[in-house]
This record gives structure tokens, sequence and C-alpha cells, in this order.
């Protein structure tokens, strides 16, 4: 990948603290000329910006805290983007909450979070950042989905389905786009060694990935690989060989095949113990 194409870019990364974000804005630091970093936690966004101030001085930066799940928040910093007068040339859709297990024993508040940030912020940002885009006639959105959006998902149901929009989603405004030089490109992340599952386990029993160490792709790796997806304009991309062909091979299974297999599945699972209802709620993927 050439990071000499992100050259002068101004670049939106939500979720930047931690995570691909926070490796999505290493990356980029020593090319682009702006990037305004939005996530909840100052503190992180702070440490963040020393980190990338000392990779390239001469880099403007402009962290944000900011609550994606707060619609007026959501608002105000996109009333405060069309102020600034800049003219954003890459938006990465970062932020997301997870949460795992049935969905029968799920809080509302927790399921509301995640199709607030997951679908209405992604979406809303999108919204108000592709008209500028359009004006100045070149652009790029990079959704951060899921391989977990390529199927239903039992334990996962909310969260999957998120991701399916999200997926959905930028393979519809990137052929709405086709003739507005903006390019859309979806991140489908299998596996990968954040702190994103652990956030998304309920309870104190926070979980690591089960997967064989082959399916798990680094973080570098899963940015590098969406970072020149970019600059080749592709629709969409799965991280790490072995996980395209595993989730490729599914994707094309028939349902009743799945269901087989989710019923299967079933058979080798403990019964899940409702947790205490004050649970972490964040993560980001």
């Amino acid at each position: 990948m050439h990071i000499s194409y992100f050259a002068e870019f101004a670049v939106v990364i939500t979720g930047a603290s931690a995570g691909i974000g926070c490796e999505f804005a290493r990356q980029l630091a020593p090319a682009v000329r702006t990037m305004i970093l939005v996530a909840r936690r100052n503190d992180r966004l702070e440490a963040l910006e020393a980190e990338l101030k000392a990779i390239n001085p001469e880099l403007q930066l402009l962290g944000r805290p900011l609550d994606l799940r707060d619609k007026a928040e959501l608002e105000r910093f996109c009333d405060w983007l069309d102020e600034s007068g800049l003219t954003i040339d890459l938006l990465i859709n970062n932020a997301g909450l997870g949460d795992h297990g049935p969905f029968v024993d799920s809080e509302w508040e927790r399921v509301h979070s995640m199709l607030q940030v997951n679908v209405y912020a992604l979406t809303y940002l999108t919204f108000r950042v592709m008209p500028a885009m359009r004006k100045a006639g070149s652009g790029a959105i990079l959704n951060v989905s899921s391989v977990a959006g390529l199927l239903p998902l039992p334990n996962s149901a909310v969260y999957a389905a998120t991701k399916a929009y999200v997926t959905s989603f930028s393979e519809a405004i990137r052929a709405e786009l086709r003739s507005s030089n903006i390019s859309v490109t979806a991140l489908c992340p299998g596996p990968t060694e954040t702190e994103f599952l652990s956030r998304a386990t309920r309870g104190s029993d926070h979980q690591k990935h089960t997967a064989p160490d082959c399916f798990v792709v680094s973080v570098q790796e899963v940015v590098q690989q969406a970072l020149e997806a970019v600059t080749k304009d592709r629709a969409r991309v799965i991280p790490g060989a072995l996980v395209n062909l595993a989730m490729t091979t599914l994707a094309f299974l028939p349902m009743f095949i799945k269901r087989l297999l989710y019923k299967a599945q079933l058979k080798y699972q403990t019964p899940v113990v409702p947790e205490s209802p004050h649970r972490e709620q964040t993560g980001t993927v």
C-alpha cells in the first residue's frame, strides 16, 4: 500500500481511542494533513494525539470527545464540521458497540445503544459528509462492518443485524455514487485482537477469541488491507485469506443448511445465566 495516496487528506475517524480506530490514526498520521479524532474517552484521545504528533509534528489534530449515542451531540458535531470549512476527504465510520449473549436476556439500553451507534450514527455522519464530498468532486467513505454481518448470528443477533445493515448500506450508496468520484468501502474484519470482544461480553466473564490462531488477523494487518482497499476503490474487504475464504463459503450456503448448523451448535452450548443489569457498554469494531 502506498500511504502517499492519502497525502494532504482531511480525515474523520470515529471510535478512534482504541483498537482498529486507533490503528487507522497511526497508519494515516505520516501522510494526512488534518485528522479529526472522535471518541467518548477524552483521556485516550489526548494520549493518542501526543503519540501522533511525535509521528508527524506537522499534522493538524482535532480531538472531539463525543458520545455517538447522543443524537444532539452528534448533530452539534456535524454542524461544527460544516462551520469549520474543512472538506473531508476520508470518513472512517469505525465506532461500534457489541453484545454477546441470548437476545431474550439482553438489556434494552444496551440494544438501543448498538442501534444508535452502529446504525444511526454511521448513517447520519455519512448523510452529513456526503454533500460536501460531492460538491468537491471526490472523497472516500470507509464503513467498518464485520464478518458477523454476512450471516445471522445466534447470541449476537442484534450486533450481526446492525453489521448486515452497514454492509448493505455501503454497497447501495456506492452504487449511487459511482458517477460522483466518491468511493465507498465496507471493511468486514473477522477475529482480531482488540478489546472489542471483552467489552461486548456480558458480565465479568470477558472472553477472548476462540478461533484458531490461523484465523486471527492482527489489527495492523486489518487496517493496512482496509486502506489498500480504499486506494484501489474496492467495494468490500475481508482481511485474512482464510477468513475471507471461510466467510465467503458460509455466506453462500443455503439457509436451511445454516439452520441445521445452528441447531447442532446449540447442543454444545452451556446455558447462559443472566448477569447484573449494570454492564459495560463500550466497544469498537
